[in-house]
């Protein structure tokens, strides 16, 4: 069983009806995915089908629904569905941000106030203060910009080619390996210890390594490969 949730940006009930199908995805055993109808995959079903609202609801390319349906009425819709017997990695991204993604944004703000906090301390970026002045650039260039990036390149481009993601527990290596590397990197740029910054390197290429591990299939499906099931939300 295949369920279509078609949503769009201007839409202010579609978050409601994305999480009522987020959590039954959980129960049952269906392939589930938010199809944005400003995206090529969500015009094709609205011209279909003759779809004049959304959120509108598709189950096996058949229009079953419109509007926020409530958890037990969308139960009933996908009745025939098995319950759901383990769980899957992949996740489709929709309107809303993912709890990983919202980590991550939040983790740059973090960063960038940190980096604000640290020049403040310094009191210049002038010469004779490299040390303070590589932490504050790399809690701002890493830690702000990089992390941003990490949050909205995992939410964005899933949704421009309708390819899912791989969530957890990649996810969380990801925001391990990334934190304890910036943290690492400025505080050895900032003590001039050597080993500390090296360390929070390597944990920095670490963390790019598995976001590129998790944009692969994003980018560059597997041909042939079966539609993946796509579940909950993760973590």
């Amino acid at each position: 069983m295949k369920v279509e949730l078609v949503v769009s940006e201007w839409c202010p009930t579609c978050p409601a009806a994305e999480q009522v199908w987020r959590e039954v995805a959980e129960e049952r055993a269906f392939e589930f995915a938010v199809v944005d109808a400003a995206q090529p995959e969500g015009r094709a079903l609205i011209a279909r089908l003759h779809l004049r609202s959304v959120p509108s609801l598709v189950v096996d390319g058949v229009l079953q629904a419109v509007g926020v349906q409530t958890p037990e009425e969308a139960r009933r819709l996908v009745a025939a569905a098995p319950p759901r017997a383990r769980k899957s990695h992949a996740y489709h991204a929709g309107m809303m941000l993912s709890r990983d993604n919202r980590l991550w944004i939040l983790a740059s703000m973090a960063y960038l106030v940190a980096a604000a906090l640290i020049l403040l301390a310094a009191g210049s970026l002038l010469p004779g203060t490299e040390g303070t002045r590589g932490a504050a650039v790399h809690a701002f260039g890493v830690g702000f910009v990089v992390f941003l990036i990490f949050g909205l390149g995992a939410h964005m481009l899933p949704r421009f080619t309708g390819n899912p993601i791989v969530m957890a527990p990649w996810t969380w290596a990801q925001l391990a390996s990334a934190n304890a590397g910036v943290l690492l990197l400025a505080f050895g740029l900032w003590l001039g210890t050597l080993a500390a910054t090296l360390a929070g390197g390597a944990l920095l290429w670490l963390s790019f390594a598995v976001f590129a591990g998790r944009l692969w299939p994003v980018l560059f499906p597997r041909a042939g490969a079966a539609p993946a099931e796509v579940l909950e939300q993760p973590f």
